[in-house]
């Protein structure tokens, strides 16, 4: 029986680990994959995360690992595929046809980016290809890049990236943009920005790095030199294993504010997958150390160790 079973292992899941050793709780980490990181792992450089100026992605995850190992946090290779509460109590049942019984549960599963799935967008990923402008927008100081997305997070990554790019692309497939009537004003003020409607992405063009992307507009083909190509067509929360029991709002996201503490007793939300205004690295971290704290609150209040 464990205290806390923290599912996923990016930033958020590998705070909860460290503190969860930090307070003494018998606590384990169910990744999908071995020695996994998160979608941390994607980002070329981070620049944002306090005291690590320009770190690697992946090595940044690495970082976080280390210290979760060095404290003797447990970690078990699975999916999760059903969780079930019984007399106050979880169990989790694998894919490998194996359980875990829990007290309580962090569930910090993150998101996924929708992609595009055109040729180059996997291939050119971290190396011009980029999900999040506030992660990798300031490499792009002077350049041209393109936003692909006509909603409030393309429109707002397209007003971020004009404050630092020569020139962005704003390309929608159509006909007008969805973001709010605030955001679609700031983008027809900006005079860098380049809006272009009825317009779909073929392909990303590039070798070593994002050379231009080709675009199907009114019947036809054809490339913009970019740098950069941003896509901002949504994304859509891990959330399919626990939406019944517990709330989640319209886009599937967990209901649950800076404490973690959702509908479900038991059961505390970290990182992407939650109700949150700014999801990045340093927000995930916060995220696991306070749902710790939360279901320590939760276990000396209702559960006899």
């Amino acid at each position: 029986m464990y205290d806390i079973v923290i599912i996923g292992s990016g930033p958020a899941g590998m705070s909860a680990a460290i503190y969860a050793q930090r307070a003494g709780l018998k606590a384990v980490v169910v990744e999908k994959e071995c020695l996994g990181t998160g979608k941390i792992a994607e980002s070329q450089r981070v620049d944002n995360y306090p005291g690590l100026f320009g770190e690697n992605g992946y090595d940044l995850g690495e970082r976080f690992r280390t210290h979760a190992e060095n404290l003797g946090a447990e970690f078990i290779e699975g999916k999760i595929i059903k969780i079930v509460r019984s007399n106050g109590e979880y169990t989790l049942q694998l894919d490998n046809d194996k359980a875990l019984a829990a007290k309580t549960v962090i569930y910090a599963a993150g998101t996924q980016c929708r992609k595009l799935g055109v040729v180059g967008e996997q291939e050119l990923l971290g190396r011009g290809v980029s999900y999040c402008a506030v992660c990798d927008g300031a490499f792009y100081k002077n350049k041209v890049v393109a936003v692909i997305g006509g909603g409030d997070t393309a429109l707002g990554d397209a007003v971020l990236l004009s404050g630092l790019a020569k020139k962005v692309y704003l390309i929608h497939r159509r006909d007008e943009f969805r973001a709010n009537k605030t955001l679609q004003n700031k983008v027809n003020g900006t005079k860098n920005i380049v809006p272009i409607l009825n317009a779909t992405v073929q392909k990303i063009n590039g070798k070593d790095h994002v050379e231009a992307v080709v675009i199907l507009q009114n019947g036809s083909e054809k490339a913009l030199a970019v740098d950069g190509v941003f896509v901002a067509i949504g994304s859509t929360p891990n959330s399919a294993l626990v939406k019944e029991l517990l709330n989640v709002d319209e886009n599937g996201y967990i209901v649950a504010d800076e404490t973690g503490v959702t509908s479900a007793d038991g059961i505390f939300a970290a990182g992407d997958v939650r109700t949150k205004k700014l999801r990045q690295v340093v927000t995930a971290a916060a995220d696991g150390a306070n749902c710790v704290l939360s279901a320590e609150e939760y276990l000396n209040k209702n559960i006899q160790c």
